[in-house]
């Protein structure tokens, strides 16, 4: 079985297939973690704190670190073997399209973008979050119009709007969601391809899924991220006095 999983073609693709379904998944749980920004602060806030250090929390970090770097070796490996075989087409595919997408031709580049994407994420949040907690080191400071105030790891709402209150995080994040639509319109639809689905009745409505997938996950962050830089100073003044459960 793990040279099934290591050295055929097939395998390493049910490898990408099954790890970027899990992906998939924790992406869409995330958003949806993130609308409830728009709607309630303090829920968000709450949500932040069941998902800080706890024992649960840090297992699935572990895993999700582990299916991201299971997902990307593989890809690197898949791409490396295609161009080997077939120049820059990536994937073989049983049903032909009119033409090759732009996202087929540059998925390593799209996948290196959502990389640099994630980093900078781990970064602005999860290094202020859950690391903290893990570390028991300061909370950070942070400043929106000379105000400072430590902001507690479980504290997200504060230091979402902290970081959505620069331009630039908006459109550096803006960037890492349209990179991630256009991996997400041709990866989907791969990972159904690559278990047989792929015919002439099941090509558009994968096709058509993995665009409604992929626009779904675009829309709710980037709303969220524009919504945050508009209301900052509001969000920001709102949650400067909240303090987590104990």
């Amino acid at each position: 079985m793990g040279c099934f999983l290591t050295n055929s073609s097939v395998g390493k693709k049910l490898v990408m297939s099954i790890s970027g379904c899990f992906l998939v998944l924790f992406i869409l749980f995330h958003m949806s973690m993130n609308l409830t920004m728009i709607f309630s602060r303090e829920g968000y806030n709450l949500v932040c704190e069941f998902l800080g250090a706890n024992w649960y929390a840090l297992a699935a970090t572990v895993v999700l670190a582990a299916g991201v770097f299971v997902h990307f070796v593989y890809a690197f490996i898949l791409t490396i073997d295609n161009y080997r075989a077939r120049g820059k087409q990536r994937y073989a595919v049983t049903v032909k399209e009119k033409g090759v997408s732009w996202a087929s031709k540059n998925m390593l580049v799209l996948g290196v973008i959502v990389i640099l994407g994630l980093g900078l994420h781990l970064v602005h949040f999860w290094s202020k979050m859950q690391l903290v907690e893990i570390l028991h080191s300061q909370h950070a400071v942070i400043a929106v119009d000379g105000v400072e105030a430590y902001a507690h790891p479980a504290n997200g709402a504060l230091l979402m709007a902290y970081i959505f209150s620069n331009p630039i995080n908006v459109a550096l994040y803006l960037v890492w969601f349209v990179a991630l639509w256009f991996h997400l319109t041709h990866g989907v639809w791969s990972m159904f391809q690559t278990v047989g689905f792929a015919n002439d009745t099941w090509y558009p409505r994968l096709k058509c899924a993995a665009n409604v997938v992929a626009t779904l996950i675009l829309l709710g962050f980037a709303v969220v991220a524009v919504l945050c830089y508009l209301k900052s100073g509001e969000y920001f003044t709102e949650m400067l006095s909240w303090t987590p459960e104990l």
